[in-house]
């Protein structure tokens, strides 16, 4: 249990029976008139609905212990992902449903933080960029820009991008992995 005079950016709170909300960011505000009060902004750990919370000043809050860890991505086993824990070298197997978005970025040796709560590996988090390789694109036509300059590539993974006209098959490329945007070439 813990104050929202205690509150912090980052904070996991248990709100509305067992429901895992990560504190976005918080504001104490003192008004003129009236009692104190503490404006949040929430964000659901599971599925990332945004919330905005109003607490009084000083109401106890329960809050969650979340195991945060860099894992290393070993291999894919049928719909799980195995990862190694670097320093137990323990193997953790997650479930694709957790995995979510990051399985579009994974390939084996990559290392990302996995969240686990009471035993429950809640999600996968990549870094904000990876470098991978293009596996296959349409050689880029000078001329062509009906598409405004760029032209879809499959990555190593599988996944398929948008990329600039002078991107070739087989360069390694930087990739926001929030929102799949290409970030430039990556020279070797």
């Amino acid at each position: 249990m813990a104050s929202t005079n205690d509150l912090k950016n980052g904070m996991v709170l248990k709100l509305d029976g067992d429901q895992l909300w990560s504190v976005v960011e918080f504001q104490h505000v003192k008004p003129g008139k009236g009692p104190a009060f503490v404006r949040t902004k929430l964000k659901h750990v599971l599925s990332g609905k945004v919330v905005d919370k109003t607490f009084n000043a000083g109401t106890k809050v329960e809050t969650a212990t979340i195991d945060r860890r860099d894992m290393q991505f070993s291999y894919m086993d049928g719909e799980y992902f195995v990862f190694m824990d670097m320093q137990t070298y323990d193997q953790l197997m997650v479930d694709k449903k957790a995995v979510g978005d990051a399985a579009n970025f994974l390939i084996e040796g990559f290392t990302a933080s996995v969240a686990q709560h009471e035993g429950e590996v809640l999600y996968v988090e990549l870094p904000a960029a990876v470098e991978l390789v293009i596996e296959h694109t349409d050689p880029g036509v000078q001329g062509d820009r009906s598409t405004g300059g760029t032209k879809p590539a499959r990555l190593e993974t599988g996944h398929e991008i948008q990329v600039p006209l002078f991107v070739n098959t087989g360069e390694k490329v930087k990739v926001d992995t929030r929102s799949s945007d290409y970030l430039g070439r990556v020279n070797s």
